[in-house]
């Protein structure tokens, strides 16, 4: 176990940005997201939840795939490279380290593999930490996930002013060793570690969807909910703004676009929304003409299709970022209660 004071941590960063790329959350204009660390920005760590999730370091929201060049001597098609070179992403929260399990089923499970996807995922060294103070807009403990437990290649937690790492893979020790220099020897730090995981789950246990109820819903379920009448009532105050996708760590959904830069056509994929009336649109028309359908899509695929193809695994990890950022306040925890039949207010 390792440990570094809070004020040493723009050392560290430097270190670690020197000899690879580094990942963290970052205040801009009094927004935290997630960024290429360098000394011009302040890495946020107080911040609960980023705006968006770090799924953009793995799956970028525009990604060029190969550029396509045409002379006298005929086409010249020049795939872009893949990641080669190690890089920390580091902060990373335990429900978004639960979403790249997602992500994983979805790129990495079958045959082709996602190969830009792949090189991120093999290269990334995942630092994650604990939710000192989960939000009351949280419920991953809803879909399997320990707040005070990351699951990473190191785990960390902020206790008094200092963060605690313990290496949990091969490739964490590695990292590590690589800036021991930086940290400090923690020595026993158990019963504090404890007392820390402690005080998370019990507030984990106050939150008001934390004992979210999902029967009736995963695998088997597919006649069932999807001509349950709910759907209507729940979707006509849709926006379609596609906001619950852009902010959700579990979304996969792109679209795939030709650029003619002038010397060349640059083929790229860039996020799209299953909410939006011209995704998936073919010549004769969409193959969901209505709002409705399409809201109904968004969540029979995370509550339903998904799990039915997965292994039971849902396409939620219950990071709540829907829940704060719905203009409507149609997130999932409202489909999950409306639907299961619970009349609370969410």
């Amino acid at each position: 176990m390792k440990k570094i004071a809070k004020e040493n941590l723009p050392k560290l960063f430097a270190e670690v940005s020197a000899a690879m790329d580094l990942f963290t959350p970052v205040k801009m204009a009094d927004v935290t997201n997630w960024g290429l660390w360098d000394d011009s920005r302040v890495a946020d760590l107080d911040t609960l939840k980023t705006v968006k999730s770090p799924k953009d370091v793995f799956f970028p929201q525009c990604q060029t795939l190969y550029m396509v060049h045409h002379d006298d001597n005929g086409f010249e098609i020049s795939p872009m490279k893949l990641t080669e070179k190690p890089f920390c992403v580091f902060g990373i929260r335990p429900c978004d380290v639960k979403a790249l399990t997602v992500m994983d089923q979805v790129f990495l499970n079958q045959e082709p593999v996602d190969t830009f996807y792949k090189a991120r995922r093999e290269h990334a060294i995942l630092v994650s930490l604990a939710c000192h103070k989960p939000a009351q807009t949280c419920f991953c403990k809803v879909f399997g996930t320990d707040a005070a437990a990351p699951d990473a290649d190191v785990a960390m937690w902020a206790i008094d002013g200092f963060f605690y790492l313990d290496a949990q893979t091969e490739k964490g020790t590695a990292w590590l060793d690589q800036f021991a220099g930086v940290f400090e020897d923690a020595g026993d730090v158990s019963d504090k570690i404890s007392k820390e995981q402690d005080s998370i789950r019990s507030i984990v246990e106050t939150l008001p969807y934390t004992h979210l109820s999902l029967e009736g819903w995963g695998p088997g379920k597919v006649d069932e909910k999807f001509n349950d009448p709910h759907w209507k009532e729940l979707s006509d105050a849709c926006l379609a703004c596609g906001t619950c996708t852009f902010v959700c760590p579990t979304c996969q959904c792109y679209d795939i676009k030709d650029f003619n830069t002038g010397h060349g056509i640059q083929r790229y994929r860039c996020w799209d929304s299953c909410m939006y009336s011209d995704f998936t649109l073919m010549a004769a028309a969409n193959n969901r003409l209505t709002q409705m359908q399409r809201y109904r899509q968004r969540f029979m695929h995370k509550l339903v299709y998904f799990p039915e193809n997965n292994n039971g695994l849902y396409m939620c990890v219950g990071c709540g970022r829907c829940v704060d950022k719905c203009p409507q306040a149609l997130n999932i925890v409202k489909v999950i209660k409306t639907m299961g039949k619970e009349n609370a207010d969410v």
